[in-house]
């Protein structure tokens, strides 16, 4: 069997393959174009972000110097300096003064004797103690024998009542152990309106927890007078004695001077008295002082 092959079919099959040929040759060609657009493309991209990185880093200003105005800048722009920022250290609490106590306590305990007053008073002890009338020396203790003891005295301060005739004001106390009991209940002041001379009655009275007895003495000179109150009580095997006396001198003398009101000395006094306390005492050391006071008046 022959086979034909005709003119046109050749024709057919060769331009076939030229158009392939030439399709992958535009292809080709296209995408190699498309490859070299792209980069460059890239390229032009590149150097554009490179140039504005430029330009952005020369037209950025430097920071300026904190509280130094920029030459450049205009005359409304003001350079602020930055705020310090400092820490608030507390100051240390001042520390209040504590008051001190309005009275002050005494306490002897050689006689087991205390007692409060106040602080602006002063205080004697011992050998001193033995206060002074105002304008007629010494007081004298009001025992029925000699052989008292002074333990301690309180006196008023001398301007207490100016304007006044106030001359003195004080609080003392002294201790007998020689004496009894019943002794202790009477005092050595007479009466002087009683012809023999009798001693004067005591009066019972109750301070504080104690019992008493008590009475009042009154003596004068032409400037000075004194009044003075004593009171007894025996505990510890010992005579206690206290002794409140207030003291005038100048009414009458100095224009201007007024009475003082006494009672309202003697208040004060007696709210010292008030606070008057006896401790137990070692029947040794009360033995001691029995021997020291009959050695005294020997």
């Amino acid at each position: 069997m022959t086979t034909i092959w005709k003119s046109g079919d050749k024709k057919s099959t060769n331009q076939a393959t030229s158009n392939n040929t030439i399709c992958g040759t535009m292809l080709s060609y296209w995408s190699r174009q498309q490859k070299l657009a792209i980069a460059t493309m890239a390229g032009f991209a590149i150097l554009g972000l490179l140039l504005a990185m430029s330009a952005c880093s020369k037209q950025s200003p430097k920071p300026p110097l904190a509280g130094i105005s920029s030459p450049a800048a205009s005359p409304a722009t003001v350079a602020t300096a930055p705020v310090a920022t400092t820490t608030a250290i507390a100051a240390p609490a001042k520390k209040t003064p504590k008051k001190r106590p309005a009275n002050v306590t005494y306490s002897d305990p050689n006689f087991g004797v205390s007692f409060r007053y106040p602080r602006k008073f002063v205080l004697t002890s011992g050998d001193e103690a033995l206060p002074q009338f105002a304008g007629l020396g010494d007081a004298s203790m009001n025992f029925v024998q000699p052989g008292g003891v002074a333990v301690a005295t309180v006196e008023l301060p001398g301007g207490s009542y100016p304007g006044t005739d106030f001359a003195s004001g004080f609080f003392n106390v002294n201790v007998h152990r020689s004496v009894s009991e019943q002794e202790c209940g009477h005092f050595a002041l007479v009466d002087s309106h009683h012809v023999n001379g009798a001693p004067l009655d005591a009066e019972k009275v109750k301070v504080g927890s104690a019992d008493m007895e008590t009475t009042s003495d009154f003596t004068a000179s032409p400037l000075t007078q004194t009044e003075t109150q004593y009171y007894h009580s025996y505990e510890n095997g010992a005579c206690y004695e206290y002794v409140l006396s207030v003291g005038t001198a100048g009414y009458g003398t100095k224009d201007g001077v007024k009475p003082v009101n006494r009672d309202e000395v003697f208040a004060k006094l007696e709210k010292i008295l008030a606070t008057v306390k006896i401790n137990p005492v070692e029947q040794e050391q009360v033995a001691k002082q029995a021997t020291a006071s009959i050695t005294d008046r020997k």
